[in-house]
């Protein structure tokens, strides 16, 4: 049992486990099942221990009130698939359905409650409306298991307020990326090279701001790396520019040559003269990333930068990515994120620590054809696992350390 040996003898009783089955559907199929599979084995321990398992989580982004779409009954019948036994599903959050199927739930067996965002109480930034709702939901159960990485950097009932009302205890999922976490902030094995891609700088700056001197290496790419070649004066054509945020890109660049950082840049990128899209095929060309065309905009990191990042990359004993180097769901612009994701798996194979963290780069290295356990850890919470490491306290996590 480890993580809830705190909560004693679970057997006969009702136990509410917050999960993080936020999946991508399209229509009512799972395009990507890898948060259910993580939450199956917190589920699986509880029910193999006897106790009637409940299980509360969100699906995208209602607000407030039901919509089919959102709906989590596709989640609910993949989630028995793979246990291998029927999961029960209530049709609401708190009321009669839920009260009457975790009434007749037996020892040992699930059930999944709708969408908990689909009650206006879960996401309420008023105290006392989220208050109600966790005393609902507690009264459903006799203890709570939070085992959502991927919103314990949020104050909502069904992950904040529900912990201050039962016996409490972490689960392995988030035990295990707390874990990881740690090592990354508080001693990491070195040489530590920090990965950051994606479209804007503005998503990253609490990240650069506080790994900028704890790390050996802060490699740049996707989107958000227009705005540090714009800060060193390159033109960079059409390509995706925060111009409020040259300054602070300037501000970085100065720390980290202050600081023996090394800031790594692209010194190629692969443009085209429009994004891509259904009605033209892509016309992708390798120019300098200091000599952008006027009419061009960067999509991915060229060919030499990806060997480049890819080298350095494979001289770290810990890695930590976040944010895919290009417009990885082309094809034409996929390779970048491609060479990251290789050497990556690399640093796993000789014993390091390799990090993906979460969100578009969890999706990008399922969608190239990476297996999840080539990498050391593949974070469920993006913007959980941003924030620890921009040092910002998460409610989820303290609630239970209280």
């Amino acid at each position: 049992m480890g993580e809830y040996s705190s909560l004693g003898e679970v057997s006969g009783k009702r136990v509410l486990v917050r999960s993080d089955l936020n999946v991508p559907l399209d229509g009512p199929l799972i395009t990507d099942e890898g948060r259910i599979r993580a939450s199956l084995p917190t589920i699986q321990a509880l029910a193999s221990a006897g106790a009637k398992v409940i299980v509360t989580a969100h699906l995208g982004r209602p607000k407030g009130a039901p919509e089919e779409r959102f709906s989590l009954r596709p989640v609910a019948k993949r989630l028995g698939e793979l246990l291998g036994h029927e999961v029960a599903f209530a049709t609401d959050t708190v009321g009669e359905s839920a009260q009457a199927v975790v009434a007749g739930l037996g020892d040992g067996q699930v059930a999944v409650l709708e969408n908990v965002r689909f009650n206006p109480g879960e996401t309420s930034k008023d105290d006392a409306e989220r208050g109600v709702f966790a005393d609902q939901l507690a009264a459903l159960a006799d203890a709570f298991v939070s085992d959502g990485f991927g919103v314990v950097h949020r104050k909502q009932a069904s992950v904040f307020d529900v912990a201050q009302r039962l016996p409490h205890a972490m689960g392995g999922l988030v035990a295990t990326e707390l874990d990881v976490m740690r090592r990354l902030t508080q001693s990491p094995t070195r040489p530590y090279s920090v990965v950051l891609g994606g479209s804007k700088v503005s998503d990253k700056l609490g990240v650069i701001d506080n790994l900028i001197e704890r790390a050996d290496a802060l490699l740049i790419g996707g989107g958000m790396v227009f705005t540090f070649l714009a800060a060193q004066g390159h033109p960079v054509g059409k390509s995706l520019l925060e111009q409020d945020q040259i300054e602070a890109c300037k501000g970085y660049l100065e720390r980290a040559a202050t600081a023996g950082v090394r800031i790594v840049l692209p010194t190629d990128i692969v443009v085209d003269t429009a994004f891509p899209s259904a009605d033209r095929d892509p016309q992708a060309v390798v120019v300098s990333a200091a000599a952008i065309p006027e009419d061009a905009l960067g999509l991915d990191i060229g060919p030499e930068s990806g060997r480049l990042f890819g080298e350095v990359i494979a001289e770290s004993a810990t890695v930590f990515w976040n944010g895919p180097m290009g417009v990885f769901e082309t094809p034409a612009f996929a390779e970048g994120t491609r060479a990251v994701a290789q050497a990556l798996t690399e640093v796993t194979t000789r014993g390091g620590l390799s990090v993906v963290g979460g969100g578009d780069s969890a999706a990008a290295v399922r969608t190239l054809g990476f297996a999840d356990d080539a990498f050391g850890h593949i974070s469920t919470g993006g913007g959980a696992s941003l924030e620890f490491l921009e040092g910002k306290t998460l409610p989820g996590i303290d609630v239970l350390e209280d």
